[in-house]
């Protein structure tokens, strides 16, 4: 006769002394907290304000600005007596071209030094380790002030009425036009209605999506290469030129070219010397910390996966390129999403070289007697919104290219 014993039940804790009770109690607590003490802060600044007449409305938004933007005047342009909203919109977009390719450039650069750093060859890692060391040592602020002034004001570049202009190969048409001041390059001009357009381009990178993730399954099955990237290029341009020509040309080429007394560039598109100061320089100062991430990346994989793509015949470029690099990114991106974030942040020291971000536009406003506490908490508003967007979408790369565990 067997008899079986049944486990004795652990008896529970009293709440005061039970973890979980006092984990969502302490929770509770410390929101109650912040809640009060920014009620606080908040009745404080309010009281203050209005002891003082100050208003804590954004209507001033809508009042005239009553300054000119650099580079943005004209008929169909910003006017001094456009209302400070627009100023903002102009802002944020001068900040977003200056975040966005300079980080194009500090990736494209930064993987660059990361690889060269790990050569064989002397003169290239030694090279490498010297522009490392360089820009990395040296305040984004004084980096900017040099090619600022060094570049374009001290520089080789000619004033404007003695721009230099090169044609497009074999026709009368000015490809680029280069001075002190902005350079013109080619861009494009609406004929037509672009809504249909985009609505084809939208179908087309859906459409494009969906193969991408089929040519993936593909390769999960079979095995065969997948070529994603040739299958998602083939078929948005299939899209787009689809759309170009269903839609009636809505656009076309717009080559620069001078006016005829030498004051001015129409047609194409105009890039100002600020923005060519601050986008290079950020963009080479954040490559030396992107370089150095990488470097330690791919240092931080193992050996074996080397000896192995050697074993398997490929070359270098192969190597990295199927083996090194993408097992390097799972360890490259989280600190690689602090970088972006710095670059981001330090285009407001844009006002050195007369860019018109929107820090520079903002001090700008209040030094023309804007109210201060509302043009600050809309100037943190668009930084917090840049760091929040690149975060997320970075974060969500991060997931995408981290081991999944089967």
């Amino acid at each position: 006769m067997t008899t079986t014993q049944s486990k004795p039940e652990l008896a529970r804790p009293p709440f005061w002394r039970d973890v979980r009770v006092l984990r969502v109690v302490g929770q509770i607590a410390a929101v109650v907290v912040v809640f009060f003490l920014l009620r606080y802060f908040w009745g404080n600044l309010v009281d203050n304000f209005n002891r003082l007449g100050i208003s804590l409305s954004f209507d001033f938004l809508n009042s005239p600005t009553n300054f000119a933007i650099p580079y943005h005047q004209g008929p169909d342009g910003f006017a001094a007596n456009s209302p400070l909203w627009e100023m903002v919109l102009i802002g944020v977009q001068n900040t977003f071209l200056a975040g966005f390719f300079g980080i194009i450039l500090a990736s494209i650069v930064g993987l660059i030094i990361g690889v060269s750093r790990l050569s064989e060859n002397w003169l290239i890692n030694k090279a490498s380790m010297v522009y490392v060391e360089t820009f990395r040592n040296i305040p984004p602020l004084v980096i900017i002030i040099f090619f600022g002034f060094a570049l374009f004001f001290f520089g080789p570049f000619p004033i404007f009425r003695e721009s230099w202009e090169v044609n497009f190969f074999g026709t009368d048409n000015l490809f680029l036009i280069l001075n002190k001041d902005k350079w013109g390059v080619p861009g494009l001009t609406q004929t037509g209605n672009l809504g249909l357009f985009w609505i084809v381009l939208a179908i087309g990178i859906v459409a494009a999506a969906f193969v991408w993730r089929w040519r993936s399954r593909m390769f999960d099955r079979t095995g065969q290469p997948h070529h994603r990237v040739l299958w998602f290029t083939g078929v948005l341009l299939a899209f787009a030129l689809v759309g170009y020509f269903a839609t009636g040309q809505p656009f076309e080429i717009s080559w620069p070219a001078l006016t005829e007394d030498r004051r001015l560039v129409e047609g194409g598109f105009s890039i100002n010397w600020g923005f060519i100061s601050v986008t290079v320089a950020l963009g080479l100062y954040t490559a030396s910390h992107i370089g150095e991430i990488l470097r330690g990346s791919i240092l931080a994989i193992h050996t074996g996966q080397s000896e192995a793509a050697n074993a398997l015949a490929l070359s270098g470029f192969q190597r990295y390129r199927f083996v090194i690099l993408p097992q390097a990114m799972r360890i490259a991106i989280p600190p690689t999403i602090n970088q972006y974030l710095n670059l981001v942040k330090n285009t407001s020291l844009a006002t050195a070289v007369g860019y018109a971000d929107i820090t520079a536009l903002t001090k700008t406003s209040i030094g023309n007697g804007r109210p201060t506490f509302q043009s600050v908490v809309i100037l943190m508003a668009v930084y917090l919104a840049f760091s929040l967007i690149i975060s997320l979408i970075l974060n969500i790369v991060n997931r995408r290219l981290q081991l999944v565990d089967r």
